[in-house]
């Protein structure tokens, strides 16, 4: 306890005040320690769930931004005078940004036909699965995005010649049992057989195509496939907002009206919802933990007001103004706030840092969210030391030295 005397009735200096305090906190270094831990738990909660939310949120966006925003759909009326034909890939190549597109013939019917890896009568296991049957153009791979598991995809010879080939999606071969291709198996769809050329799989558009029986455009029209149904088109990024309003155009010029384009969210748009959503759910999280720790500062500081009863009885003896006894106690729990915030921006920033390299990714941090961070823990060092400071003011100093 190291009171001055105060001129009663006089003005004390700002500085002694903040001597005084700072004396206080110093007399008992372990208890003011723990006393920040509160607010640097908080802040560096705080610091670090808007931090990664910032740097999670840039991921995702990228993530949006490979396999979402490049993708355009064309999808076309299935009736007899079909307004697309099987050269729209060669069509849609002319446009600038297109890198892959693929014509895709599928009816109702079709995508529930029955499909058979071979003709035995086997009572003891089911033979035939209900698959969809698709045709497709030959540039199917490169526009899916997909992967030749096993064999290769039927190509402008086959579709020429008519061959009664055909390439399984992997989830298709899975369910027939077709893992091997050396020997020629073949699928027997109404009763008619085609050879399985190849398994496509890791598709990353048209992802239902992967427990899907592919055949070539010719072959199409055996099984109720005529006409074009849908275009998927693979473009560059950035470039898929454009292509959506060319590509009905250059397939169809008479009749692009009839033609359904479905676009792909706006990567802007997409970005700034899940940042949206990913900072109001941490920001919340780091409220909390700051809350827990004012709740910790006013407790200790109550405490200590309680022990320190004779330092104000003799304060208050010596001259102190009620106000000087307040301002003395709120300077405590601000400074105590303050330290909590720095350590907690601190520490904070470094666990961003860390979890980006250990994530691989770009560390993403708003430089005013480490600057207003040691702000926020004064003010709620201050706001938690508001009652202690009343409590400790309205001591009287006969009651105190009693």
């Amino acid at each position: 306890m190291n009171a001055k005397p105060t001129p009663r009735g006089g003005r004390t200096d700002v500085r002694d005040l903040f001597a005084e305090a700072l004396a206080g906190l110093l007399a008992r270094p372990v208890r003011t320690a723990l006393t920040a831990l509160g607010t640097v738990i908080g802040i560096t909660t705080l610091v670090v769930t808007l931090g990664v939310a910032a740097t999670a949120g840039n991921q995702i966006v990228g993530r949006f931004d490979e396999l979402t925003a490049t993708t355009v759909t064309v999808e076309a009326p299935d009736d007899d005078e079909a307004p697309i034909g099987w050269n729209a890939p060669e069509e849609l190549a002319r446009l600038r940004g297109v890198v892959a597109a693929a014509a895709i013939a599928q009816t109702r019917e079709s995508s529930g036909l029955a499909v058979r890896s071979n003709t035995l009568v086997d009572p003891t296991r089911v033979a035939d699965r209900t698959l969809p049957v698709v045709a497709a153009s030959p540039t199917l791979p490169e526009a899916t995005g997909g992967r030749l598991l096993k064999g290769r995809f039927f190509d402008a010879g086959h579709v020429a010649r008519r061959d009664r080939v055909a390439v399984l999606g992997a989830d298709a071969a899975r369910m027939l049992g077709v893992s091997r291709l050396e020997n020629l198996p073949a699928v027997f769809i109404r009763g008619r057989a085609y050879t399985v050329i190849g398994i496509l799989g890791d598709l990353k558009r048209e992802r239902a195509l992967s427990a899907a029986v592919i055949v070539p455009p010719t072959i199409g029209p055996d099984l109720g496939l005529r006409h074009v149904t849908r275009v998927v088109i693979g473009t560059s990024l950035g470039a898929a907002d454009l292509i959506a309003r060319q590509a009905p155009l250059a397939l169809s010029p008479g009749r692009a009206g009839e033609l359904q384009v479905i676009v792909p969210p706006t990567p802007t748009r997409a970005r700034d919802a899940v940042e949206q959503d990913v900072n109001a759910l941490f920001l919340v999280l780091g409220l909390v933990s700051l809350v827990v720790g004012a709740v910790g500062i006013a407790n200790v500081t109550l405490v200590t007001v309680m022990e320190r009863v004779a330092e104000i009885g003799l304060r208050r003896a010596l001259g102190a103004a009620r106000r000087h006894i307040a301002v003395q106690f709120l300077l405590e729990s601000t400074l105590v706030g303050l330290a909590g915030g720095v350590v907690g921006a601190s520490l904070g920033i470094v666990a961003v840092v860390a979890v980006s390299a250990v994530r691989q990714w770009t560390p993403l941090l708003d430089i005013r969210l480490a600057v207003a961070a040691p702000v926020a823990g004064a003010l709620v060092g201050l706001l938690a030391g508001l009652y202690p400071a009343l409590r400790a003011a309205r001591l009287e100093p006969v009651e105190a030295l009693r």
